[in-house]
């Protein structure tokens, strides 16, 4: 049980970093995109900026569906569950 356990908060602890390391990327390089196209092209500036901030809040919303997904799996285990029943038999 401890073994399965311990797998889950590894897992759980992969989820969210790669989540981070991924929304973080992909706001860097949105944001840089931004900056440039503002730099060429400054009368577009608002109508980029509302763009920008709605792929903002996109990007966080799937880290955060990562995040609820790690913390069903360390808070509602479907796997001890499964593991239990097998060694009750």
């Amino acid at each position: 049980m401890n073994d399965i356990l311990g797998l889950v908060a590894l897992a759980c602890g992969i989820i969210v970093g790669l989540g981070a390391i991924g929304a973080s990327i992909g706001i860097a390089l949105m944001g840089g995109k931004f900056l440039e196209s503002s730099a060429r092209q400054p009368e577009l500036m608002n109508q980029l900026q509302t763009k920008m901030f709605i792929l903002a809040g996109l990007i966080d919303a799937a880290f955060l569906i990562g995040v609820a997904i790690a913390l069903l799996f360390a808070f509602a285990n479907p796997f001890a569950a499964t593991f239990l029943a097998t060694v009750a038999k």
